[in-house]
């Protein structure tokens, strides 16, 4: 048999299956494992302590790692118990990681991959952000274990070819039909969704406010599909994505409105289809509360809230600084500036401007702020945008972070520009995935508030 070219790839390892012992939880909602060999494996459906017989997904010869699923739980950890979902398991729906943990330990594990992420990109440990470890969950939330809490305000399904609905499965573009989604949220359950065809359609995000009696539906058609008229189990707003040229990807009214209504922090808050809102009903009222908690806006301050999507925070801080402060806020959506610009036209000290943070920040000639808010996307703010924020010498920040890596590499560019967190607090606000959302509160080194 002649040799392999020179080039070609290395040979692919998918579907070799090993015996290993599972190491610790790491970010991204596997659990890390060793080959008798040494080599590593990042391993999906198990827990630590656990022995299983993990089979590759991902991942060649020459790979740093390879990606597997754990098909045989050989010794059980305590902690496990039986997926109340039957769409979740190896192979089959991506969009949760943890149903077969009971939601304590998800939130433990959470709590650790958290402080693993700290200390490897930041040297930052629990106490150093004066946080106690624990990832708080949303009232309502705290369920036994084998219930799963209905929060996903928001669902994006995809659908087959044969018009089934479903959800993605994990790094695939292959779809898991389902007829019901236990996280979605009643709101969007009630609308029937998964319990018709949609053989038109490539795929249908689903939302459902809470602040409101609000449902709407964006459909995606396939190439050359035809929207189907809509009828499902609840009255709802309709939507569709162009699909050619400069169309493509715009967003075109059907019937019903092009927005829905939230309410939060005493105030209704109109999102634009597409448009950015937490997707936990609950998820606004406590990050809007921990920021004001942390930053304590005084009367007649300025205040910068960088990413402010539709506004939330930028409003709570213009509430609370009176006629005499003034807010700025950046966001690069254009649909969330105009909703921002709606829902804060009552106040006449709140400026919205539209583009990228690292390009209209700069163009703004503030040279000084007293407080920031900063919900960056799950990239993170980045080292020129934290030091722009650290030189304008506000007494205070807040930082809103989806995601443990980008938050903890941003707090280590904080520090070298003269800012150390005053308190961390983290919030399971995706039961049943790997998911979390922190806010840390930084003001300057060495300083007192």
């Amino acid at each position: 048999m002649p040799d392999a070219p020179a080039d070609a790839p290395a040979p692919t390892l998918v579907g070799e299956e090993y015996e290993v012992e599972i190491g610790p939880v790491a970010h991204g909602g596997h659990c890390v494992a060793r080959t008798e060999a040494g080599r590593v494996l990042f391993v999906r459906h198990t827990l630590p302590g656990e022995r299983v017989v993990a089979r590759v997904t991902e991942g060649r010869e020459d790979s740093r790692f390879l990606r597997a699923d754990a098909v045989r739980v050989l010794e059980a950890a305590k902690d496990r118990i039986p997926a109340p979902c039957p769409f979740s398991g190896p192979g089959r729906c991506g969009g949760c990681d943890w149903q077969h943990v009971k939601p304590g330990a998800q939130r433990r594990l959470k709590g650790e991959v958290l402080t693993e992420q700290l200390w490897r990109l930041a040297q930052l440990t629990p106490e150093d952000v004066s946080w106690d470890g624990t990832v708080e969950p949303a009232p309502g939330d705290k369920v036994p274990a084998g219930e799963v809490p209905g929060w996903r305000t928001r669902v994006q399904f995809a659908v087959d070819g044969e018009g089934r609905v479903g959800l993605r499965r994990h790094r695939s573009h292959e779809v898991e039909p389902v007829d019901h989604c236990l996280i979605a949220a009643p709101g969007v359950e009630e609308l029937g969704v998964e319990r018709r065809e949609w053989p038109q359609i490539a795929g249908i995000e689903a939302t459902a406010a809470t602040g409101s009696q609000d449902r709407q539906v964006v459909l995606t058609p396939k190439p050359g599909g035809r929207l189907p008229i809509v009828e499902l189990d609840r009255p709802v707003s309709v939507l569709r994505v162009g699909e050619k040229g400069s169309d493509k990807g715009r967003l075109h009214r059907v019937h019903g409105r092009d927005f829905v209504r939230e309410r939060a922090d005493h105030r209704t808050w109109r999102i634009g289809a597409g448009g950015f809102w937490q997707v936990h009903p609950q998820a606004a009222e406590l990050l809007v509360d921990a920021l004001m908690r942390g930053l304590t806006p005084r009367k007649g301050e300025m205040a910068l809230d960088l990413y402010c999507g539709v506004g939330l925070f930028a409003g709570a801080i213009a509430d609370r600084i009176g006629e005499s402060g003034a807010v700025l806020g950046i966001e690069s959506s254009k649909r969330a500036v105009e909703d921002a610009r709606h829902n804060l036209a009552d106040f006449p000290r709140v400026r919205i401007e539209q583009g990228k943070v690292e390009s209209v920040l700069p163009r703004t000639g503030i040279t000084e702020a007293d407080l920031v808010v900063l919900d960056p996307p799950r990239a993170g703010a980045g080292r020129q945008t934290v030091r722009h924020i650290a030189g304008l010498g506000p007494r205070r920040i807040g930082y809103v972070a989806c995601d443990p890596a980008a938050l903890a590499r941003d707090l280590a560019y904080f520090r070298d520009a003269g800012y150390v967190p005053r308190f961390l607090r983290a919030f399971d606000l995706f039961p049943m995935t790997h998911h979390m959302e922190c806010v840390a509160i930084l003001e300057p080194l060495g300083k007192g508030a």
